[in-house]
C-alpha cells in the first residue's frame, strides 16, 4: 500500500505567512540555515532537509536572542543546554554551531554524513563541539532534556545561596511529531510536569508531516491539551515562521518559573522549497538540483553552495557575547568562592567529575568491612549496604527507582526525595516509567555534577533497552540497578523471570555488566560503576539470599579484574567450574562435593565478563588455563554466549526456555541447578 500523497504544491498555498522570499534581516539569517542544510544533504546524497528548513526561523531567534553559550568553550558549565530531540534534523544544529562560531568549519559541513567527520548523520555527543547528547531515536532527546533540567534545578538548590546565584541556566529542546508519538515522551513529560521544571522550554515543530505523509491519519492528539493535563505551561498556535511571534512565545515561557513550557509552533516542513515543502517528500531525501535552484530563487538566496556572506557571519557570531557571559559567570564564581569556600571547592570537584579526596582508601575499607561482615543476603540488599557505605561520601549520587524502591533497595539511610517542593533531594521516585527513567538518567549524567542511578526489575530492562544502548553509545556514566535476576525471583513466573536478559545486555558494546555472587562482589561492583567515567554499568542482583564466600586479601583485590579464582584445588586442578551470581554458591558447594570424591576442582567467579576480557592475556590464562579443557559454566540464563568459555570439550548448564511459577528453591531443583547435577556433569566431562 502506498502512503497517502499530498496534493498541495506551493508554499503560498500552505500558509498565509509563507513569505519565503522575505529579505528582512532575520529571514536572511534563517535562510543561511536553510541553504547550508539543503546543500549539505544534497552533497551527501542523504539526510533530512525538511526539519532544518522548517525550524530555521525558530532556531535563529532562540540562538541569537536567548541562548547563553560560549562557542570558544562548549563545556562552560553554566551554559544553556540545547537538545535537538528530532535528531534527523542534524543539519539544523550543525548550521547554527558553524554560524555562531564553534570549531566546526565549512569543510566539516561539507563532510556531512561522511566517515570520520564532525557532522555525522545524527548529532553524536563527543563528535561535534556544542552537541550536548546523541539524538536520533525519537523521544530520547526530550527525555535527556528532562534529565538536564532536573540536574540544573537540583544543583541550584544544593549550591546557590542568598546573593550568590551560581547555577542558573535553561534547557531548551526542539522536538517533532515523532518524538510525541513515541511513548517515552509521555513518561518523561508527565514526570517533568509533576516536578514542575520551570527552566525546561520545549518547542514542538507542528508541521503535520511524518515519513508516511500527513499525520492526521495516525496522530490526531490534542497535543496542547495533553501537555496542559501534565501540568505544563503551553503556548498555542505560534507561527514558527514569524520571528517576532517566536520571540514573544519564548519570552512568555521564560516568565513561567513553576512549570515546564511547550511552545506549539506551526511550521512548514521544507520551508522555502516551492514544489515540495509541506509534503513528506522533503522529510528524508535530498531536494535535487532543480528544486535547490528553485529554492534559491524563492528565498532570494543568491549565493552558491556553501558560501555565507560576511555580514551574515557577523550577525550570527556569538563568540564575543559568549566570552562575556562566561567572564561574568567567572566573577560570580569568584565571589562565591570568597563567601563559601568549602561549597565552592565541592562544586568545582563535582563539575570536574572528580571523586572525593581519599575515595580509594574509603572504598577499600568498605570492601574489607563487607568481607568481615560475611552476610548471607540477597545481593539487592548488599547493593543497599553499598549505598549506605558510599553514599555519605558521594553527595553527587542521585538515585531512584521505577516504582520498585522497596524491591530494588535503591534507597539508603540518607535519601531525601526530590519533589517540586524540595529540589535539594538525592532520590527520585520515577513511577512506573522504566524507559523514561533510564533516558532521564542519561541526561543527568551528561549535564554533569551527578552520578545518577536508577532501579527496576531485570526483566523490565526490555522496556528501557534503547536508553541503555544510548548510554553506551554516548559513554554516559549511568548506573542501572537491575534486580530479581533469574528464576530465583520465584512465584511471579515467566513474565517476571529474566532468562535471556543478562546475555542480551552483554551484547551491547561499551556496557559493563556486573552479576555479583555475594555482598563483597556487590560492593566491588558498585565501586567499579562509580569509578567508571566512560560508559554505563548494569548491576544484576538477586532477590534470594546467597552465601558469603570466604576470600583472602589477594582475592579481594582480584574482584576488580572481573574474574578470578575463588576456590582452587590443593594441587594441579583437573577441571574448571565457571559461574556468576547466585550460581557461584552452587559451584562452590559442588566443588566441595567433588573434592570429597578425590577430584581437583578450580572455581572461577566471573562477575563481569567485559572487565575480565579487558585484562591482559597472561592474567586471563592464569585464571582460565587453556590446558584445562574439562570446563562447566553455570548461569541460570541463556547459554549461547558461554560457548567460548566452555570450550569444545566443556558444557554449559543454563536455561534456554522460559521459567515457571513456583517457589525459587523448587525452580532451581526443577531446572537442574543442584549439587548432584553439577557433580555428575563434571564427572562426565572428566570421564571423556
Amino acid at each position: 500500500m502506498q502512503p497517502p500523497q499530498d496534493t498541495t504544491t506551493t508554499a503560498a498555498d500552505r500558509s498565509p505567512h509563507a513569505r519565503a522570499s522575505d529579505s528582512g534581516p532575520r529571514r536572511r539569517l534563517a535562510n543561511a540555515i536553510r541553504a547550508l542544510s539543503m546543500d549539505a544533504v544534497q552533497r551527501a546524497n542523504a539526510g533530512h532537509p525538511g526539519a532544518p528548513m522548517g525550524m530555521a526561523d525558530i532556531a535563529e531567534v532562540l540562538w541569537n536572542d536567548f541562548l547563553r553559550h560560549n562557542p570558544a568553550n562548549p563545556r562552560w558549565f553554566n551554559r544553556d543546554r540545547f537538545i535537538l530531540s528530532n535528531g534527523h534534523g542534524a543539519m539544523l544544529l550543525y548550521s547554527v554551531l558553524h554560524l555562531s562560531g564553534y570549531e566546526l568549519s565549512m569543510e566539516d559541513i561539507m563532510q556531512f554524513r561522511q566517515l570520520g567527520s564532525k557532522t555525522p548523520g545524527h548529532p553524536e555527543y563527543g563528535y561535534t563541539p556544542g552537541v550536548e547528547t546523541t539524538t536520533g531515536p525519537l523521544g530520547q532527546g526530550l527525555a535527556n532534556a528532562v534529565g538536564m533540567a532536573i540536574a540544573e534545578r537540583t544543583l541550584a538548590a544544593q549550591f546557590n545561596r542568598p546573593g550568590h546565584t551560581l547555577v542558573d541556566h535553561y534547557t531548551y529542546c526542539f522536538l517533532g511529531d515523532g518524538c510525541l508519538m513515541e511513548g517515552v515522551s509521555h513518561e518523561v513529560c508527565s514526570l517533568a510536569g509533576t516536578l514542575r521544571l520551570g527552566k525546561l522550554i520545549c518547542v514542538y515543530d507542528d508541521n503535520g508531516i511524518s515519513i508516511d505523509g500527513k499525520v492526521d491519519g495516525w496522530f490526531t492528539d490534542d497535543t496542547p491539551l495533553r501537555f496542559e493535563a501534565y501540568g505544563w505551561h503551553v503556548v498555542r498556535d505560534v507561527d514558527g515562521h514569524d520571528a517576532e511571534a517566536v520571540k514573544h512565545a519564548i519570552e512568555e515561557a521564560r516568565k513561567v518559573a513553576d512549570r515546564p513550557s511547550l511552545i506549539c509552533a506551526k511550521t512548514i516542513i521544507g520551508f522555502g522549497a516551492p514544489n515540495v515543502c509541506g509534503t513528506h517528500g522533503v522529510h528524508g531525501a535530498p531536494l535535487g538540483g532543480d528544486e535547490i535552484q528553485a529554492t534559491r530563487e524563492f528565498l532570494g538566496w543568491e549565493y552558491p553552495p556553501f558560501e555565507i556572506p560576511d555580514d551574515i557571519y557577523r550577525d550570527w557570531d556569538a563568540r564575543s557575547r559568549g566570552a562575556r557571559w562566561e567572564t561574568e559567570w567567572d566573577a560570580v564564581l569568584g565571589d562565591y568562592k570568597r563567601a563559601h569556600p568549602d561549597l565552592a571547592r565541592e562544586f568545582e570537584r563535582r563539575c570536574r567529575a572528580e571523586l572525593p579526596e581519599k575515595w580509594s582508601q574509603h572504598a577499600a575499607e568498605a570492601l574489607a568491612r563487607a568481607n568481615e561482615r560475611g552476610a548471607k543476603e540477597a545481593t539487592r540488599k548488599s547493593s543497599q549496604a553499598a549505598l549506605n557505605a558510599y553514599g555519605p561520601y558521594l553527595p553527587e549520587l542521585l538515585g531512584g527507582s521505577a516504582d520498585l524502591t522497596g524491591s530494588n533497595n535503591t534507597n539508603w539511610d540518607d535519601c531525601t526525595a526530590l519533589t517540586h517542593k524540595d529540589s535539594d533531594g538525592n532520590y527520585i521516585y520515577y513511577g512506573v516509567r522504566e524507559f523514561g527513567m533510564s533516558a532521564i538518567i542519561n541526561g543527568l549524567a551528561l549535564h554533569g555534577g551527578f552520578i545518577p542511578y536508577g532501579g527496576t526489575f531485570l526483566v523490565f530492562s526490555d522496556y528501557a533497552r534503547n536508553a541503555l544502548r544510548m548510554a553506551s553509545i554516548i559513554g554516559a556514566q549511568s548506573i542501572f540497578v537491575l534486580t530479581h535476576d533469574s528464576i530465583g525471583l520465584g512465584e511471579d513466573g515467566p513474565t517476571h523471570q529474566p532468562v535471556e536478559h543478562v546475555a542480551s545486555l552483554r551484547l551491547i558494546p561499551n556496557l559493563t555488566v556486573w552479576r555479583p555472587c555475594d555482598s563483597v562482589e556487590t560492593i566491588a561492583a558498585w565501586r567499579s560503576a562509580i569509578e567508571r567515567r566512560d560508559g554505563p554499568t548494569c548491576l544484576i542482583l538477586t532477590r534470594q539470599n546467597v552465601a558469603h564466600q570466604a576470600r583472602d586479601a589477594k582475592m579481594l583485590q582480584a574482584i576488580e579484574r572481573g574474574g578470578y579464582v575463588l576456590r582452587d584445588a590443593t594441587s594441579e586442578p583437573e577441571a574448571l567450574i565457571i559461574a556468576t551470581g547466585s550460581e557461584v554458591e552452587l559451584a562452590v558447594d559442588a566443588a566441595q562435593a567433588l573434592t570429597e570424591r578425590g577430584r581437583r576442582i578450580r572455581v572461577v567467579s566471573l562477575p563481569s565478563v567485559e572487565i575480565f576480557e579487558a585484562q591482559d592475556a597472561a592474567y586471563r590464562e592464569s585464571v582460565l588455563p587453556s590446558r584445562l579443557t574439562a570446563r562447566l559454566v553455570l548461569e541460570a540464563g541463556a547459554t549461547r554466549l558461554w560457548a567460548s568459555y566452555a570450550g569444545p570439550k566443556g558444557k554449559v548448564l543454563g536455561i534456554d526456555r522460559f521459567g515457571e511459577s513456583a517457589p525459587a528453591n523448587a525452580l532451581f531443583q526443577h531446572f537442574g541447578f543442584t549439587v548432584e547435577r553439577v557433580v555428575a556433569a563434571v564427572e562426565a566431562l572428566l570421564s571423556e
